[in-house]
């Protein structure tokens, strides 16, 4: 059986598990369960720890997992990205009190206070810049305050938390982080498949049927306000000037396309959901 290894708690859990069961899977009902196993999909699940999945994947102890980016980078595991999720995103920078660091180049030979290490290190690295960062759990906000450390490397949403310490966002970008699926070992029977089925929901979220019907003449017009991913289905009706179109197209554009089309002359336009997608 495929061993995937699966949030049990914090923010990536929630939607991984509501990702795996719209994927065709079934996951655990008792939320203190820690395996599950699917026998119909030949795969098992292990909920663990967000921080502890890169270790367990690189390991080979289990064959696949999903966790963030930044768990991953800062875990220095063997496993690597398969693909991205499109969930969990989160943005990594350094803050400090203002007028002590305006650039990453002011941070040589500072304290740099994070709960991810192994991530700042290799951005320091790359950027040829030495500090000696002070490992702390959880929130790292109040580290300049109590005099631990002369700057801080966090997630950064507003900003707001920050400030309040009296700290302000310096630097470049230390990360772009998201829900990743990772393996140490890709090729593993099994995982393309687990690769497809959720790529097929986050299709099925991002995309929705359109049809609608329309006179021959505008159909070429027609096409390029719906493209579909490869083309439109078009098919004919009873009276032969006017045809049935059907197309994908982004969720968020749906009624932008829908005025569009009805302006062009199409009618009878509707919107459907997808439950499930193979592209």
């Amino acid at each position: 059986m495929l061993k995937i290894a699966v949030p049990n708690k914090g923010s990536l859990a929630e939607t991984a598990g509501e990702m795996l069961h719209e994927a065709g899977y079934t996951g655990r009902r008792d939320p203190r369960a820690l395996t599950v196993a699917d026998p119909r999909n030949g795969v098992e699940f292990f909920y663990l720890r967000p921080r502890d999945i890169a270790t367990y994947v690189g390991s080979g102890a289990l064959d696949v997992g999903i966790t963030g980016r930044d768990l991953l980078l800062d875990s220095r595991s063997a496993a690597t990205e398969i693909s991205s999720l499109d969930f969990g995103h989160s943005t990594f920078r350094f803050a400090a009190e203002p007028g002590v660091v305006s650039e990453l180049a002011d941070l040589q030979g500072r304290r740099i206070a994070t709960s991810y290490p192994g991530l700042v290190e290799d951005f320091l690295q790359r950027h040829g810049v030495t500090a000696q960062l002070v490992r702390l759990d959880g929130a790292v906000e109040s580290a300049v305050r109590l005099g631990v450390a002369d700057a801080v490397a966090d997630v950064v949403s507003t900003g707001s938390t920050l400030r309040a310490q009296g700290l302000e966002i310096v630097g470049p970008v230390i990360l772009e982080s998201t829900a990743v699926l990772i393996s140490a070992q890709p090729d593993r029977p099994g995982i393309a498949t687990l690769q497809r089925r959720l790529q097929g929901v986050l299709v099925a979220r991002q995309y929705v049927l359109m049809d609608y019907d329309l006179p021959r003449t505008l159909l070429e017009r027609a096409q390029a306000v719906t493209p579909g991913l490869e083309s439109p289905t078009v098919s004919a009706l009873a009276d032969p000037d006017w045809v049935a179109v059907r197309a994908m197209v982004p969720r968020n554009d749906t009624n932008h396309v829908m005025d569009e089309l009805y302006e062009l002359g199409a009618r009878a336009i509707l919107v459907s959901p997808i439950h499930a997608a193979r592209i």
